[in-house]
């Protein structure tokens, strides 16, 4: 059947904001491991270094340390297992994807006046998947205490009765289509039957050990094009500059499912099966800049700084939900001897207003140890405020800013990778830690990788072939608010990165 398409114009812009959360803005704000094979096998410690594609995502001087032309693209399969606690059964899923990662090219310019202190300067273009958005989550396990009608309660009580009665679902606020969604599929009832009512009760049972399960799945990307350029100063310096254009393209499928066996209702209707979904797109763009410097203070040695501002995006939300309800009395005569079905489908997709995200921005500092040729070491230190995410319109996002605010902080990230050269061969490995975003440290928890990998070669041509796992553990809610419990998900990542190099 075909949808109908409804547009949240800007006198409901202040309910929309309801679909946007602290998830959504992490979502946006963090970023992989990912880039070229070298990157990835030495733990992404390139901010002293250069001369790596992916380096210039790090520190945008280090084009200019690339010896030649060169292009390059990259391909990566990733996969993720996710092992589910709720309520202490055990469950997992898992996502395997593969894409073109990485793909750029480098133009260097050797400057023919000897009298300059420039002596060369570097153009490059690098598109990357900062982050791989696909993944499938499933949880499941008996909730002793709350049920979904949490949820439709939190946002029906206050919404009168006959707006519920009276008004097209796509001309409702969010927190009314919400309330209309539970009325429409008998989870909740009003306690008057009149236009002014705006309090309501359920019609879930109580008794609790209400059987819940969650499927999450997710697609997409969070892409950057970086346009770079750099140049050399005398023999120790090296000065960069890139300007990002950054793309959003994001798919979430949610399906909920509640079920319990508690004692029905002797009058009215007795719900005690819920079955809801959620389809969400979300689309956009946003820009950044970023600003390095390379200092070779000896020769053995590389001191790297760089600032990545913050980026700001312009995003759209697609909303589509529909609930389906099993239970007793779900009819208009209230007879609570028949069992039935109800299925609300408001067969529409909301596009709400646009918004806009500022994420943080990032300071990184390097140090690189080069031993001539036979290998290196190196060190990256990172640190961005997530305290500083902010949505915009701020009067449209207040209580999400001051929250985001008040939970996420300061988060360091240290990147350790080595390098060891055997004539065509060279062998690397890596280390990444990156903290949690969170203060308390546990609702998003610290992440831990490791990497290694191989690199060969050919004189005009390179090949590169990678390995990287990473392990975080985090809190997932099922919903926003009512039913606010969280499974605890155990996230597992590995990858195989393969890079192909061109001398030009």
């Amino acid at each position: 059947m075909k949808k109908i398409f409804a547009i949240a114009i800007a006198s409901l812009a202040m309910t929309s904001i309801q679909a946007q959360d602290i998830t959504d803005a992490l979502r946006y704000s963090q970023t992989d491991l990912n880039g070229t094979a070298r990157f990835r096998a030495m733990g992404g410690a390139f901010g002293a270094l250069g001369g790596d594609f992916s380096s210039l995502n790090i520190n945008p001087a280090g084009s200019v340390i690339f010896a030649n032309n060169q292009v390059g693209f990259t391909l990566a399969n990733y996969n993720t297992k996710n092992n589910s606690n709720y309520f202490g059964k055990n469950t997992s899923d898992s996502k395997n994807s593969f894409n073109l990662n990485q793909a750029g090219a480098v133009f260097v310019f050797e400057n023919d006046d000897q009298k300059s202190s420039w002596k060369k300067f570097a153009l490059a273009l690098d598109y990357e998947n900062n982050r791989n958005l696909n993944n499938s989550v499933f949880s499941a396990g008996t909730n002793p205490n709350n049920s979904i009608d949490n949820y439709f309660l939190s946002y029906a009580n206050g919404v009168s009765l006959g707006t519920l009665n009276n008004y097209y679902f796509d001309e409702l606020y969010y927190n009314e289509q919400q309330a209309y969604l539970g009325y429409n599929s008998y989870i909740i009832d009003p306690t008057a039957n009149n236009n002014t009512n705006t309090s309501y009760y359920t019609n879930i049972a109580p008794g609790g050990n209400y059987y819940q399960e969650n499927k999450i799945k997710t697609t997409g990307y969070n892409g950057k094009l970086a346009f770079n350029f750099s140049g050399q100063y005398t023999d120790k310096w090296s000065f960069g500059l890139n300007l990002n254009s950054h793309f959003i393209d994001f798919r979430q499928s949610s399906s909920f499912f509640e079920s319990n066996s508690n004692p029905k209702y002797a009058t009215g209707s007795t719900v005690d099966n819920v079955r809801f979904y959620n389809d969400l797109y979300t689309y956009g763009s946003g820009f950044s800049f970023q600003l390095g410097t390379i200092f070779k203070p000896v020769k053995e040695v590389r001191l790297g700084v760089s600032y990545e501002s913050p980026t700001w995006y312009r995003l759209t939300d697609e909303l589509t939900q529909r609930l389906v309800t099993s239970g007793y009395g779900l009819n208009a005569t209230q007879d609570n001897t028949i069992y039935s079905t109800v299925a609300t489908d408001p067969n529409t997709t909301m596009i709400f207003q646009p918004y806009k995200l500022k994420s943080p921005g990032k300071l990184t500092g390097s140090f690189a140890y080069v031993f001539g040729k036979r290998g290196l070491l190196s060190i990256d230190y990172a640190f961005k405020d997530y305290s500083n995410t902010t949505y915009r319109p701020k009067s449209d996002f207040t209580t999400t800013n001051t929250t985001m605010g008040n939970t996420l902080t300061t988060a360091s990230e240290v990147r350790i990778g080595g390098e060891f050269k055997v004539k065509k061969v060279s062998f690397r490995g890596g280390y990444r830690w990156e903290q949690s975003p969170y203060k308390d440290g546990t609702t998003v928890g610290d992440l831990t990788g490791y990497s290694g990998g191989l690199g060969f070669n050919f004189g005009t041509t390179k090949l590169d072939l990678a390995y990287s796992n990473s392990k975080r553990d985090y809190n997932q809610q099922f919903f926003t608010q009512g039913l606010t419990d969280a499974a605890r998900i155990k996230s597992v990542n590995n990858n195989v990165t393969l890079t192909l190099l061109f001398e030009l």
